[in-house]
């Protein structure tokens, strides 16, 4: 049915010229490419700006370094639950109203948690950060699903290199967010970077209202689970859980440790975010180039960048059993080499679950990318619920060096099972291969004669 809906004269206009590298992009794609690049920018900065300066003022209204922890998680937990529901029923809500909601709801949540330092300190505050931070994650949860999905659509053959390119633009709101959040924290309170990045995240609202486009389709009878029953899906879907697990709990624990350890200011923590921020950024548009023209190393991409984020993590604190002292240099390189290989990891991962679905029969149009999006977005909103908890509690009762190794072994697990999972396809693959040559050399004397 998605077939039949999607045969509409604007969506195959639509494809036939993004496939088709010779043309220019038209003007509703230029349109659609800049929005969702404001989307994911103001998204970006107003879900990273917590980071530098919230965990300081939580301890302050007196939450533990666990309270921390789980009011991050609390949001991943929402965004789970959002993406699937949203990502199953995208066709009958309706891509463009799904983003632009989610955009309106994000927008006034983050006001919102700009006026918690007026709440009483205690459960009060605590309950009213879990309240706000859950109904945000529902909203970036609904524009974040629809954002993946439409561009999937618009950009059927191009997935990788466009969601590369808009990734420049999430990294620069990883960028813009810790330093500019902690510089207007430190220069001006706790309210008025949330009411700024508030107001900047409201006027994409009308925006986006007059620049992306309907795309019409019929849902599909397809769901969740049959995704999952195809192994390579599941061990991607657990590649991505180690992503977010890793990016978790760093927001949650990287500005305390630096902090405590170097001495330094919210301001300065939130420059050292650019280390890990500024090689995803410029790395993702290139990486995001090559597995669409080179699909076949996409498995490639994943490995290497896994034992990459591996080793990163156990050199960040450093790993307690090395003897290697913390240094701030040292610190900031590790964070630069798990930005590039976050890159090298994360890109692959959602057109590379694309073709595995359509290769299990699902069918092309916004049913099935909707889906996969949302599948993507709910279980990296696992590993961002992991991440800040388990990472907590680790850092709380060990340390933070010991916290980062388990996500470094984690890392280094998704990758040892993607090269286990290959090794064994190879032959599979290699006698279907043969399989095939074997049946056509056998037919070619009946097509002689």
């Amino acid at each position: 049915m998605d077939q039949l809906a999607d045969r509409q004269p604007t969506d195959d206009r639509t494809a036939a010229e993004s496939s088709d590298p010779r043309q220019r992009m038209t003007r509703q794609q230029t349109l659609t490419l800049i929005s969702m690049a404001s989307v994911n920018l103001s998204s970006m900065i107003c879900y990273s700006i917590l980071g530098p300066f919230f965990p300081i003022e939580a301890v302050k209204k007196g939450a533990s370094q666990t309270v921390i922890g789980l009011i991050f998680g609390c949001y991943a937990v929402c965004n789970l639950i959002g993406s699937l529901i949203l990502g199953k029923y995208i066709v009958q809500i309706g891509a463009k109203f799904m983003l632009i909601t989610g955009l309106f709801v994000s927008s006034g949540c983050t006001i919102l948690f700009g006026l918690l330092d007026r709440v009483p300190e205690g459960p009060t505050f605590l309950a009213l950060c879990f309240v706000v931070r859950s109904v945000d994650a529902v909203g970036f949860a609904a524009a974040m699903t629809s954002s993946f999905a439409m561009t999937a659509k618009i950009f059927p053959n191009n997935v990788a290199t466009v969601l590369g390119s808009l990734e420049i633009f999430t990294g620069l709101g990883l960028i813009l967010g810790p330093p500019v959040g902690g510089w207007f924290y430190q220069s001006f309170g706790y309210e008025v970077p949330f009411m700024l990045l508030g107001c900047f995240l409201l006027i994409m609202v009308p925006f986006n209202i007059y620049v992306l486009p309907t795309i019409d389709a019929e849902p599909s009878k397809d769901s969740f689970f049959r995704l999952l029953t195809h192994m390579k899906i599941v061990l991607i879907c657990y590649v991505i859980f180690t992503l977010s697990a890793g990016l978790g709990f760093l927001d949650a624990t990287l500005s305390l440790f630096s902090i405590n350890t170097f001495n330094l200011s919210p301001g300065y923590v939130g420059l050292i975010m650019l280390g890990l921020s500024l090689p995803y950024c410029l790395a993702s548009p290139l990486i995001g180039y090559f597995t669409d023209k080179y699909p076949a190393n996409r498995s490639w991409f994943m490995v290497t960048g896994g034992i990459a984020t591996a080793a990163s993590f156990c050199l960040l604190g450093p790993v307690p059993f090395l003897h290697i002292p913390s240094k701030l240099w040292l610190t900031i390189l590790m964070l630069g080499i798990i930005g590039f290989s976050l890159g090298m990891t994360a890109i692959p991962t959602f057109p590379e679950i694309i073709t595995c679905a359509y290769e299990q029969g699902f069918e092309e149009g916004l049913s099935t990318l909707g889906m996969v999006s949302g599948l993507f977005g709910a279980v990296w909103s696992i590993g961002m619920f992991y991440g800040p908890i388990v990472g907590g509690l680790i850092t709380q009762h060990l340390s933070f060096e010991w916290a980062a190794a388990v996500q470094g072994g984690l890392a280094f697990l998704a990758a040892f099972l993607l090269t286990l999972y290959y090794r064994c396809q190879r032959p599979r693959q290699q006698s279907v291969r043969e399989d095939r040559s074997r049946r056509t050399d056998e037919s070619t004397p009946l097509l002689n004669e």
